[in-house]
């Protein structure tokens, strides 16, 4: 009996060791699958999408904040209230992990009811083509803003953004341009804001336009004539003032008579708008006339014409 019941217990130990050892080795083996699995996950995880240009802006978050920060608390000290890190929060929220040809409006609404702000009547500049020339201008003359000199535009202004399904949710390596699809997070942007800054505008309003393109001043398919020249509000804006300007030594392609700038004054007119037209508005041509010192059409007797 004794040498039974020793056999009895080291049967025991060992039917319990063996199930010991085999619950280690299941353990194991599920680290092991789990290993494995994750592992597979991650290499077939989804690529960033690939498109044709220049991807987000590097250390973007620093750069808008550092841009608003600057506007709010250095240049206009009255629009200290805003938030710059919601402002932030809501322009990421409106692209990240998004597929960057379906951003619509309303993702940017948020965004648009944190950062704007008045803007006081006669000083808004709107321009088509004429991008550095209108720019130069309202930094050498305070009267004037264009929407890059709102706090909307001064953020945005060079930089550009777009997210991607796959993590970390932004593309930095390429972002689609508008002729890949027209619902990207820039253009949908620029639009919803020029947008708001048209409606935004009151008293009499100007327009710089490139007078030397030959495909004339006026383009129904740019962002003035697609879209800021349809939200100015007749009950707001008494006048619009076209300003057409030329490259100094460059082509006369179009005057105020043109044909393209006759199209603006018929849209304005329908719309109950006021217009006058100036060929080469003297003060920005004088800026002009910086890098262009002894050219004839800098001459001090330079006439220019205004038409109404």
């Amino acid at each position: 009996m004794p040498f039974q019941q020793g056999s009895a217990r080291t049967r025991q130990r060992t039917v319990l060791l063996v199930g010991i050892l085999v619950l280690l080795a299941a353990l194991v083996l599920a680290v092991v699958l789990a290993s494995v699995l994750t592992h597979g996950k991650h290499k077939v995880s989804p690529e960033m999408l690939k498109w044709k240009d220049r991807g987000t802006t590097k250390n973007l978050k620093e750069v808008i904040l550092g841009r608003c920060y600057n506007y709010v608390m250095a240049r206009y000290p009255e629009l200290g209230d805003k938030d710059c890190l919601k402002i932030w929060e809501s322009l990421e929220h409106a692209f990240i992990y998004k597929n960057p040809c379906n951003i619509t409006p309303e993702d940017y609404q948020p965004l648009m009811e944190l950062a704007s702000h008045p803007i006081p009547c006669n000083k808004s500049l709107f321009w088509s083509t004429t991008k550095d020339l209108a720019h130069r201008y309202t930094k050498s003359n305070q009267n004037f803003l264009t929407l890059e000199d709102t706090l909307l535009g001064y953020m945005a202004d060079r930089v550009s953004w777009c997210g991607d399904p796959s993590a970390p949710g932004i593309n930095y390596e390429s972002c689609p341009k508008r002729s890949e699809c027209e619902s990207n997070p820039l253009s949908v942007f620029w639009k919803v804001a020029s947008k708001m800054f048209a409606e935004a505008a009151c008293g009499v309003v100007q327009v710089m336009l490139n007078g030397s393109l030959d495909a004339g001043a006026f383009r129904s398919s740019s962002t003035f004539g697609s879209v800021e020249v349809f939200n100015l509000n007749p009950d707001k804006v008494s006048a619009v003032h076209i300003w057409l300007m030329h490259d100094i030594g460059g082509p006369q392609s179009e005057s105020c008579s043109g044909h393209s700038i006759k199209k603006l004054k018929s849209i304005l007119e329908g719309r109950n708008f006021k217009i006058t037209c100036e060929d080469n508005y003297r003060p920005v041509q004088l800026l002009q006339c910086v890098n262009n010192p002894d050219h004839t059409d800098c001459r001090l007797c330079t006439n220019t014409t205004a038409t109404p």
